[in-house]
């Protein structure tokens, strides 16, 4: 036998410690190679640190909601592997010589969910859990307080190790789920409790926030106390991009099966005025500028849950217009179903938010820090317009949309970020109508 120190592994640049939200295995525990020992959040994402060893939980290092550094012991997990230091040890080997709690079998998984869903799973499904791996104890726990039954629970395709049902993958079929039983629901109004009046239905409500809504509140805070916040606004023209991308995306979409939106497009237009004004690809350390080589423009993404989330487009400026659209779509996706690796959402060093797509014409976003600017698009919309050509002016219908510029005043004049979004603004307006993609 020996024992394995489990650490907080390496999560991406700048990130340097998270804090331990939950534990997913309790001391004695069989634990499998590769599966999840417990539940940490970092400023950038929600994750689970699986055991590189096959073995039994012998000690948890750290309690729930406290702070782990990078590279530190969190676990010990005691394995099969001969350990010689532990050979000539008496205290050591009797500890190994316990008897030992393991992970528990498929049938009696089987057996323990039996009394919380009204025996809706049967022996008959026990092979069918087993072939998706063991269920860890969160899973579980779930899946009674959801009441999934067999059926539910057998058309869930796991997405962890050796098709292990995740709690990403459960969260995924109880927001579907839910969102299928609200439609088929027929509202019904009760006359008397309309016409009655009832304190209790006027009382208010306290909700704690979530963690990453603590987080987010956190950054931003913390944001607009550092950073001194202007904003600069342009209207921009895109009647050609929008007839262009009509013309062109039912083909993409054939061909590359996934969507083609206006993100890819807009990026571009970023990344190329990023290289034109450098400056603006800058972080501030105190009273130090650092200029950025690489371009990594950070894409702020909607949850499902109202929280959000920055995954990163690194090396922007590198990729074609295929490569940009596939990126987004991947990236867009896996941040949805709460897929992300800490490492796709570290090391941008330039943000955009499509306000646009709830509604808003326009938007003064915050500051990613420590990045210097952040760009908001706002909504396409049918607006008249003056056309000048050379036989005279006239009034035409054209699509237009607004695009604002937060930037870091302390480093960046107004001078510098006007003439950045006027970058923007011209790359977009300039499309070739005639580009393939």
């Amino acid at each position: 036998m020996s024992r394995f120190e489990l650490k907080l592994p390496k999560m991406g640049e700048s990130v340097a410690e998270a804090t331990i939200t939950s534990w997913l295995k309790d001391i004695g525990d069989e634990i499998q190679f590769d599966e999840a020992v417990v539940e940490i959040a970092t400023d950038k994402v929600d994750s689970e640190v699986p055991s590189e060893k096959k073995g039994v939980l012998i000690e948890k290092c750290f309690k729930v909601d406290d702070v782990v550094e990078v590279g530190q012991t969190i676990a010990i997990i005691e394995t099969d592997e001969i350990d010689e230091t532990v050979k000539d040890n008496s205290e050591l080997n009797s500890e190994i010589n316990k008897p030992l709690e393991v992970e528990e079998s498929p049938k009696e998984i089987i057996k323990e969910l039996e009394g919380s869903v009204n025996d809706i799973i049967s022996e008959d499904e026990v092979e069918n859990i087993s072939e998706s791996g063991f269920l860890s104890p969160l899973v579980k726990n779930i899946i009674k307080k959801e009441n999934i039954s067999s059926n539910e629970l057998s058309s869930i395709t796991g997405t962890g190790k050796n098709n292990r049902i995740t709690k990403s993958d459960i969260l995924s079929f109880i927001s579907n789920r839910s969102v299928v039983v609200e439609k088929s629901i027929e509202p019904k109004i009760d006359i008397q409790s309309v016409n009655k009046f009832e304190v209790s239905d006027f009382s208010d409500e306290v909700i704690e926030m979530t963690k990453m809504g603590k987080i987010i509140s956190n950054h931003m805070t913390q944001s607009v106390k550092t950073s001194a916040h202007v904003q600069s606004f342009i209207e921009v023209d895109v009647t050609n991009i929008y007839n262009w991308r009509s013309r062109v995306k039912s083909g993409f979409e054939i061909r590359e099966g996934q969507k083609f939106t206006f993100t890819p497009i807009f990026i571009e237009a970023v990344a190329v005025a990023l290289r034109q004004y450098p400056m603006m690809n800058i972080s501030v350390d105190e009273n130090k500028i650092i200029l950025k080589k690489k371009i990594n423009i950070g894409m702020a993404t909607a949850l499902s849950d109202g929280n959000l989330i920055v995954p990163v487009i690194k090396n922007a400026d590198q990729l074609n217009l295929v490569g940009m659209a596939k990126t987004v779509n991947d990236l867009a996706s896996r941040a949805r179903n709460n897929n992300l690796n800490p490492d796709d959402v570290s090391g941008g060093t330039y943000t955009v938010t499509n306000v646009g797509v709830f509604g808003s014409i326009m938007g003064t976003p915050i500051i990613n820090q420590p990045q210097v600017g952040i760009l908001a698009f706002g909504a396409i919309r049918k607006m008249p317009s003056v056309i000048e050509t050379e036989e005279g002016d006239y009034i035409g219908i054209r699509k237009k949309m607004i695009i604002s510029h937060s930037y870091d005043h302390r480093v960046v004049n107004g001078a510098l970020g006007s003439k950045f979004i006027k970058a923007v603004k011209e790359y977009l307006e300039n499309w070739n109508s005639n580009r393939e993609i």
